[in-house]
């Protein structure tokens, strides 16, 4: 998005806005910050007092359904799926590049580590992304 995406499909959620878990109020993350910086030890809604975190999906809470819609129709619509970072152990976000192997997508996954994909894809990478990401932006002339 910083560097002018428009179409990005958030299926973990941004640390670009905090909300209250209890109802809801929305914050941003600069006003958050100034009243952290003010000497609140944790960030209260001031609307109904309850806690108020970055809108990321914590372990145990649901995926947003419409985002995990949106990134499905997508990987099944790709010609090429680049799975950066990701040990692709914890679904659903897991299957999406399943999914896109299945329609017949390319499949490249640079990750330090294996994932239970590696041998369904057609490329893996064992590098840093930004590495090689760079490299091949360079080679591309991009």
């Amino acid at each position: 998005q910083d560097a002018g995406s428009r179409h990005v499909i958030e299926i973990h959620g941004t640390n670009r806005m905090y909300s209250c878990i209890g109802c809801g109020e929305e914050v941003t993350p600069e006003e958050g910050q100034r009243r952290l910086e003010a000497g609140e030890e944790a960030l209260t809604c001031r609307a109904c007092g309850g806690p108020v975190k970055a809108n990321t999906i914590s372990f145990g809470q649901a995926m947003p359904a419409q985002e995990m819609h949106d990134a499905a129709a997508l990987a099944m619509s790709c010609d090429l799926c680049l799975a950066l970072g990701s040990s692709l152990t914890v679904e659903p976000a897991a299957s999406i590049p399943r999914l896109a192997n299945r329609a017949g997508a390319k499949v490249v996954m640079i990750n330090f580590a294996e994932t239970p994909q590696d041998k369904s894809a057609d490329l893996v990478i064992r590098s840093s992304i930004g590495e090689t990401l760079g490299t091949a932006m360079k080679q591309a002339n991009f």
